[in-house]
């Protein structure tokens, strides 16, 4: 069953096309590559697919919903979160209250019971915050809780980042170059976290990543954008062996 469809996506700056007729399909609890050359507009999709941009031409589906052109709230609000290629944490903020945030999304209380502290709004903190602990146990950083973000180390940034987008309950997770700035040893716990979190949270996930290993390793379809076009899809393996895709963008890095 397709959650996500994606026709004929346009978007153009000063007269440059970023994006130009781009067709795309995810089905439910699929594990989809979108691979390119730096510039290739990787980033364009994904910002036109979470409303930081609005396409000039073309309509974005999901859940049998036409998404295209809503706002980042709204985008989220319908089940889609996704993760920055620069780490976008509340650095300022404890490790849990970045989690405890995206949970307020949901949030059961109504708006006086916080105003007046009654009853309701401490129960529903006291739920708010075991949920946040069990994504913390979940993504190994529970016993760093009370930790400012911005005193963890990068890869469990990362890991913290992913954490607070699954917080917002969502049905489709997008990660935008998750594995930048990670050794090989992260890296390889990463390919692992993506794996058992789409088994345990039941995602369709839309993976950006330059690195290869890690877009080879767990995706079971990939798109390869260039020049804001779609040159070829397929399984990892046609992929690799695509020559139009080798002269693009992999060379000789992928055996």
């Amino acid at each position: 069953m397709k959650l996500m469809n994606i026709e004929h996506l346009h978007k153009s700056f000063g007269g440059l096309s970023a994006v130009l007729d781009f067709n795309a399909h995810l089905e439910e609890r699929e594990l989809i590559g979108l691979i390119g050359p730096n510039g290739a507009g990787k980033t364009t999709v994904f910002n036109l697919i979470t409303g930081v941009y609005k396409p000039d031409e073309g309509t974005i589906r999901f859940a049998d919903q036409n998404i295209t052109g809503l706002p980042p709230y709204e985008i989220c609000r319908r089940g889609i979160a996704r993760t920055f290629q620069n780490i976008r944490l509340f650095n300022d903020l404890t490790v849990l209250d970045n989690v405890r945030i995206a949970l307020h999304k949901d949030v059961q209380y109504p708006l006086l019971s916080a105003v007046l502290r009654i009853p309701s709004f401490f129960k529903g903190e006291d739920e708010i915050e075991e949920k946040a602990e069990q994504f913390l146990k979940i993504f190994n950083l529970d016993d760093k809780r009370y930790e400012k973000a911005s005193s963890l180390p990068y890869g469990e940034q990362r890991r913290l980042e992913i954490a607070r987008a699954l917080a917002t309950n969502p049905r489709m997770l997008i990660l935008d170059e998750p594995a930048a700035g990670m050794n090989p040893n992260e890296t390889a716990e990463l390919m692992e976290l993506i794996r058992s979190i789409r088994e345990q949270f039941h995602l369709t996930i839309l993976l950006i990543e330059h690195d290869m290993s890690l877009v080879m390793g767990v995706c079971e379809r990939i798109y390869v954008l260039d020049y804001g076009q779609i040159i070829a899809e397929g399984s990892p393996e046609e992929i690799r062996n695509n020559k139009r895709v080798i002269e693009a963008y992999l060379g000789e890095e992928v055996s």
